[in-house]
């Protein structure tokens, strides 16, 4: 099979394109013909080394999926081969990665794809989707009735951010550049900040009685200016780190039962996944869920799509890459 794989960690020019051998399924596993993959920022994390985890070489680099089971090992039940399934945590933890032409998905990590959703669009929105979900029902545990600020709510996890906690039942404030605001507003963002202007006053203008839940998916981590604005056992959820030691502001964190969490979906349970993935497909089917913008690509141009992702933000563009 064609595969983009890496022999060593390094930069994108680490990744070649080349035959591999055909993986095998174990007992558990699903093989998967791939119809889509895609190339998230952790991918890269995972590529250069700066996110350790086991790998073993040559290490088929991607987490996600979208494709059709063509076989599936003795003690697998759920999953028929013709199948169309997806997958969102591969390439981690000693698994190899999405982007070839034949995978190997643990049958617990795999996912039914909605009837009539394309696949296109499912690779395109799962991951940020339910990095989101786990986010908020998870770490956040948000109830009807929070205010919850979403920083970078234009990007694939904020809007993701945005429509899973408009659908809970939150009041969702949505922090983003000028230009993105008639965006957020459609996802149902009820109020937008621009980042340009003081954040802080929007913000105290926009939830007078404090905020629930905070989610800085922008890596700005602006603790100080954000903490006395939380209310009591407020919520702080850190999906991206900046570079430099922001302030932690201590006394208004423990005076007021605040909590600051880091979260990454990496860690995920698979019950943790499985949860997420049903709230992901039931919003698929729905059509709640699609991406802003995407751009199709080859397996073969990996290399360019991860130094794409270096580069810079990607403006919520993903990219969908196909064998």
């Amino acid at each position: 099979m064609l595969a983009s794989y890496i022999e060593h960690v390094g930069p994108p020019e680490a990744i070649r394109y080349g035959e591999l051998a055909d993986p095998i399924g174990g007992p558990t596993d699903a093989v998967v013909d791939l119809i889509a993959t895609t190339v998230n920022p952790v991918d890269a994390l995972i590529r250069s080394g700066r996110f350790a985890t086991p790998m073993p070489f040559p290490f088929i680099v991607g987490r996600d999926a979208v494709g059709t089971v063509v076989s599936v090992g003795a003690g697998v039940t759920g999953f028929r081969v013709g199948d169309l399934v997806w997958t969102n945590s591969l390439g981690h933890g000693g698994r190899q990665g999405a982007a070839a032409e034949r995978l190997v998905v643990p049958a617990d990590r795999l996912y039914r794809l909605p009837e009539g959703v394309a696949p296109e669009v499912a690779v395109a929105v799962a991951h940020p989707a339910a990095t989101a979900f786990l986010a908020l029902f998870v770490h956040a545990r948000i109830r009807p009735g929070d205010v919850v600020v979403v920083a970078g709510a234009a990007g694939n996890v904020g809007s993701a951010l945005v429509v899973l906690g408009r659908e809970a039942g939150a009041r969702v404030v949505a922090i983003a550049a000028g230009r993105d605001a008639g965006y957020c507003r459609d996802l149902g963002a009820d109020a937008v900040i621009d980042y340009a202007d003081d954040v802080t006053a929007q913000l105290q203008r926009a939830c007078p009685h404090g905020i629930d839940v905070y989610v800085d998916t922008s890596g700005h981590n602006d603790f100080e200016s954000i903490m006395d604005l939380m209310v009591l056992r407020g919520r702080i959820i850190v999906l991206a780190g900046g570079a430099g030691r922001p302030v932690l502001p201590v006394g208004a964190l423990y005076t007021r039962d605040r909590s600051i969490i880091g979260f990454v979906i990496s860690h995920a349970t698979t019950a943790e996944l499985f949860e997420a993935s049903r709230a992901v497909n039931r919003l698929l089917a729905a059509g709640r869920l699609r991406p802003r913008q995407i751009e199709r690509l080859r397996l073969a141009d990996l290399a360019e799509a991860h130094r794409r992702i270096e580069a810079g933000p990607m403006h919520g563009v993903r990219f969908v890459v196909a064998p």
